[in-house]
């Protein structure tokens, strides 16, 4: 009986890929990568396909089954034998933009795997990696918390000459090592980094490049919590003549202020109301997202008084900005957490008579805490 129910399933499913193979359309493709079965099905159910593979079609497949997938690996596996058999059906049909765009769906559904088998083949092939390309699969890999395959493939790539260039000057190893630095300093890997910064230190420490590679080191180790390498990266770019801007001043006050929310949230305030201070006297000014880091942090702490107080400074133009929804919404959420419903209902009157109008993502938020 069981014997029998197998061969009826199979034939149900010849049956139903038979269905979908009437009509050669992109569509009908992307309903054989959906079908159940083994990637060998799927490969045999391809082969009875009547179509000419274009790069039209490749893109139109990989998209479909990119917003239709959920990530899994079984789905991108599909994807992936669906690549190949492009590729033997008509190799012509597969140049660097077809194969760059299948290698972006892959580190999209984060297939690390995929990624790897498409870049091998797009190198037997002769091609090279677009620089959008190498930047998604350089975070993709960084993010996988897989660093040091994202610096080894930057340094294969350099050793076959298949840099990707952006710009036709010859200067790929500019673009692709910053992609690099900025994808492991984006997760903390600072130290990382300043390897590759020192591989490629004649691209990367001069002109523009220098000044871009500071902010990510800079934001690197303040991801990391690293206060005194933060500052030391602060002193180099002052020496060497770089401006620091709002993005960087608001790196370090986050670190600071979730250093001491571990370990001395009583510091809190006056920590950051120095570097406050050090950042006006260097001529930039704080603005409501710079005391939003430190509300936020009050708040998970319950220091009640101090986030009150600075909102109150804020409202009254003593801090040098206005406060945003953000400033209210972390202010009345914590009067809310400590049961001081009147005075934060109080509060939230007042941030509508000053002008805001805070949308669907305000009141969520407190519903959630009131529930």
């Amino acid at each position: 009986m069981a014997v029998k129910h197998h061969i009826l399933f199979s034939r149900l499913r010849v049956l139903g890929f038979c269905r979908v193979l009437s009509s050669c359309t992109p569509q009908a493709l992307s309903e054989v990568l959906a079908s159940i079965g083994s990637l060998d099905d799927i490969e045999a159910s391809l082969n009875q396909l009547d179509v000419e593979v274009t790069p039209a079609i490749i893109t139109q497949v990989i998209n479909s089954c990119n917003c239709n997938t959920g990530g899994g690996s079984s789905s991108t596996r599909k994807l992936l034998r669906f690549f190949s058999w492009c590729r033997l059906k008509n190799p012509a049909a597969l140049g660097e933009e077809a194969f760059n765009h299948a290698i972006q769906t892959f580190a999209e559904l984060g297939d690390i795997t995929a990624v790897g088998i498409s870049i091998a083949d797009l190198h037997k092939e002769g091609g090279k990696l677009s620089p959008a390309t190498f930047s998604l699969v350089a975070e993709t890999l960084v993010k996988a918390g897989k660093e040091d395959e994202a610096v080894r493939l930057l340094r294969d790539l350099e050793r076959k000459k298949l840099l990707p260039c952006c710009d036709g000057t010859g200067k790929s190893v500019w673009s692709s090592s910053l992609a690099i630095v900025h994808a492991l300093c984006a997760k903390g890997h600072a130290r990382k980094a300043q390897g590759v910064i020192w591989h490629h230190k004649s691209e990367l420490s001069v002109g523009f490049a220098a000044s871009v590679v500071q902010r990510s080191l800079l934001h690197g180790w303040c991801v990391r919590g690293n206060i005194k390498e933060a500052r030391r990266v602060m002193g180099d770019m002052k020496s060497l003549g770089i401006l620091l801007g709002l993005p960087s001043y608001n790196d370090l006050l986050r670190c600071i202020c979730y250093r001491n929310l571990r370990f001395n949230p009583s510091a809190l305030v006056s920590e950051a109301t120095d570097l406050l201070a050090e950042m006006r006297s260097c001529g930039i000014l704080p603005t409501a997202s710079s005391f939003n880091i430190l509300l936020s942090c009050l708040g998970k702490v319950r220091r009640v008084k101090e986030a009150y107080g600075i909102l109150y400074l804020m409202r009254q133009g003593k801090a040098g900005c206005s406060p945003d929804w953000v400033s209210y919404y972390l202010v009345i959420r914590v009067l809310y957490l400590s049961g001081r419903f009147v005075r934060g209902n109080k509060l939230m009157d007042q941030m509508l008579d000053d002008g805001l109008s805070p949308g669907v993502k305000f009141y969520h938020g407190l519903i959630g805490v009131l529930c």
